[in-house]
């Protein structure tokens, strides 16, 4: 595939930039909503935080973290970062699979349980140890990807580890 034009280039990594940005937004408000749910006293409020929390992750976490690997994807097959060529590109890759990772298997349904047995039980939940364990797995949850999404960026901004050392393919032993 050709080279993206420096004009393509930076519309994609403005897409990239902003796909980054919605994540990080919505998961740092779902952990304001998760902090701020663990003092409920009324059973609507309990329900309908941790509604929210899930609603943000189903139709604002899901969707810019689909498209940050989408775009990061397109950055590193149609520009000169490649996907192996620099340690930090290498980096964001493994964090950032990490964190999609933990959110599909823990952090999704962790939210999804707590919101499900906040709205049958109202505040009884509250007492439930399987509420309990979800309620502050999702408080953890969101605070672990925050801070590792602001070391992405961080990575990003600062490109910290330079190039791989190429090995010449036709190296020749003299003998």
């Amino acid at each position: 595939m050709p080279k993206l034009s420096i004009n393509q280039k930076n519309w994609l990594l403005s897409a990239h930039v902003g796909f980054a940005a919605l994540w990080t937004g919505a998961v740092l408000s779902m952990f304001l909503l998760s902090l701020r749910n663990t003092h409920s006293t009324n059973s609507d409020v309990l329900h309908t935080l941790d509604a929210a929390i899930t609603l943000l992750d189903d139709w604002i976490v899901i969707p810019s973290a689909i498209g940050s690997v989408v775009t990061a994807t397109f950055l590193c097959w149609v520009t000169n970062y490649g996907f192996t060529k620099f340690y930090w590109v290498i980096t964001k890759w493994v964090l950032t699979t990490g964190l999609v990772i933990f959110g599909t298997f823990w952090l999704f349904p962790w939210g999804n349980v707590a919101a499900e047995l906040s709205g049958q039980e109202g505040l009884q939940a509250l007492d439930n140890p399987i509420y309990g364990f979800d309620a502050k797995g999702v408080l953890l949850g969101t605070v672990i990807q925050v801070l590792f999404l602001f070391v992405i960026i961080g990575i990003s901004v600062i490109k910290p580890w330079g190039r791989r050392p190429i090995k010449a393919k036709n190296q020749v032993s003299a003998n």
